[in-house]
């Protein structure tokens, strides 16, 4: 029947085209396997604590560190950025680029399929041959249609088809294209990632930097009062002969030169608040109204938690990006070794072409045709050995900076260890110094009162405290950079598992 021979011609097509692909994806795939990344530095990788954690502990540290800080106007200030940040927008772009790279070359595994439909008035076998028809097979057979018509060589053709192309993956050339890119994807998330950490980091250091400058501004402030308090009992004293015109006059550099150090803390205060503000989106100046008022500075925990070297590395976006960037490098020399090879592409079409719209789908009109086309350049003067050699230099390139990229890490961690526990135990001279200060400035209001110190005395002691109590604030705030500073070499700001 005529069906049957329809039915047996779609099931050689299928079975065809299952053998194929079967073949394909069991081929070979050729160039090096990845196997890992290099061992670096693995006594420290390998040690259960960091070398200079004299004050942290081992345990696994919380990926939102800032929380511990307990600034809930710092808590929304780090949300808003990763939400409305341009750094972390480009991010997310560009990740989705890669993501998008890689489902193309999925999709350049398999088939590409095309269907046509078309009605062509034909005048003779010239106008047939050049009416658009596409391959040789089918200009063939309506030129016989043609020339048995009976006619004047004047007739319609109706022409249905489904055509198929299909390069045969037999060396693994386009699966190690989607394994690099695929690599390259994982990597670029691991950027994104990395640029959630810095970000954080980033909003944390400024919002610190703001509360410093304002704590700064409002001692200065008061520093002002008292040196103006200061110089009018000098004048009083100058009338009544106790002190000197040079008294006065160094009383009044003193107070002219401390209300010239808060124009420039103004300027840094506005130059943070607009950083701030551009941080998470906003227009320079939108954040004024909301964070203008002096706040206190945010003091880090008192017990640090930050893991051991190991988890630092699998936890790093950097180290991971530079890893994955090895594997899309590696993927690319057998990328390049499948180019000596020969590339197979099955060409094919069925469907039906009639001169009878009515006879269009019968047993007559139904025709397909395939055929195999071969690529090989044997013969290229070097150029594919050429590739290779690129590929392999772009391995070592990247192998070089993983090595580069994990000691980094290594020694930022260390570092901010180094640091952070420094400048704890220089807070806590700075906090005695103030309490000292803070009872001497009492001693001598008793004094005062008792008769055996004079106002102006008074007065110095409790400059010396309000100076002593803004090197506590500025020492605090340096305290928590350190802190941040730690965290951000740790790897900390995203979260695990990331949902994008």
């Amino acid at each position: 029947m005529p069906a049957d021979r329809e039915t047996r011609a779609w099931a050689l097509a299928m079975a065809g085209v299952a053998t194929l692909a079967a073949a394909t994806l069991s081929g070979c795939v050729v160039g090096p396997n990845y196997r890992g990344p290099p061992l670096v530095a693995p006594k420290a990788v390998s040690a259960p604590a960091f070398h200079r954690a004299e004050d942290a502990s081992a345990g696994p540290p919380p990926a939102k560190w800032w929380l511990a800080l307990g600034d809930a106007e710092l808590d929304t200030l780090i949300d808003d950025a990763f939400v409305a940040s341009p750094d972390v927008e480009v991010a997310v772009a560009r990740l989705r680029q890669s993501r998008a790279v890689v489902s193309k070359d999925r999709a350049n595994l398999l088939p590409t399929t095309g269907a046509a439909a078309a009605t062509l008035q034909t005048h003779g076998l010239t106008n047939v041959i050049g009416g658009g028809l596409s391959g040789g097979a089918a200009a063939a057979a309506q030129s016989q249609a043609a020339s048995t018509s009976g006619n004047d060589g004047n007739f319609d053709i109706y022409s249905l088809a489904l055509d198929a192309s299909w390069q045969l993956d037999l060396f693994g050339g386009r699966r190690r294209a989607l394994e690099g890119d695929k690599a390259r994807s994982q990597a670029v998330l691991a950027n994104l990632e990395d640029a959630e950490v810095s970000l954080a980091a980033e909003v944390a250091q400024d919002y610190v930097t703001l509360r410093g400058l304002q704590q700064r501004l409002a001692l200065a402030q008061q520093n002002i009062d008292l040196e103006s308090r200061m110089l009018t009992l000098t004048q009083v004293r100058r009338q009544g002969g106790d002190a000197t015109d040079l008294d006065v006059e160094r009383m009044v550099n003193q107070l002219r030169s401390t209300q010239a150090e808060t124009a420039p803390l103004r300027g840094q205060v506005a130059d943070q608040l607009d950083r701030l503000a551009i941080l998470t989106g906003k227009a320079p100046g939108d954040l004024d109204a909301e964070l203008s008022a002096t706040g206190p500075v945010p003091a880090p925990p008192k017990v640090v938690v930050v893991g051991d070297p190991a988890s630092l590395l699998r936890r790093r976006p950097d180290v991971r990006a530079a890893e994955r960037t090895i594997q899309q490098k590696n993927a690319l020399i057998g990328q390049r070794t499948a180019d000596f090879f020969p590339k197979v592409t099955l060409l094919g079409e069925v469907g039906y072409n009639a001169t009878d719209i009515s006879s269009l789908f019968t047993h007559n009109a139904f025709n397909y045709v395939g055929a195999p086309m071969l690529q090989w350049s044997p013969f290229d003067f070097g150029r594919i050995r050429a590739g290779i050699r690129e590929a392999r230099g772009e391995e070592a390139e990247a192998l070089g900076d993983y090595r580069k990229t994990v000691l980094g890490a290594l020694a930022d961690a260390e570092t901010a260890l180094a640091t952070y526990g420094r400048q704890r135990e220089n807070l806590s001279a700075l906090v005695e110094v103030e309490s000292s200060a803070d009872r001497a400035a009492r001693l001598t209001g008793l004094k005062v009162e008792g008769g055996t110190a004079t106002s102006l005395d008074q007065i110095a002691a409790e400059r010396d405290r309000v100076s002593a109590e803004n090197n506590v604030a500025y020492g605090t705030a340096q305290l928590t950079l350190d802190y941040i500073r730690l965290e951000k070499s740790l790897g900390l700001g995203w979260a695990e598992p990331t949902q994008r």
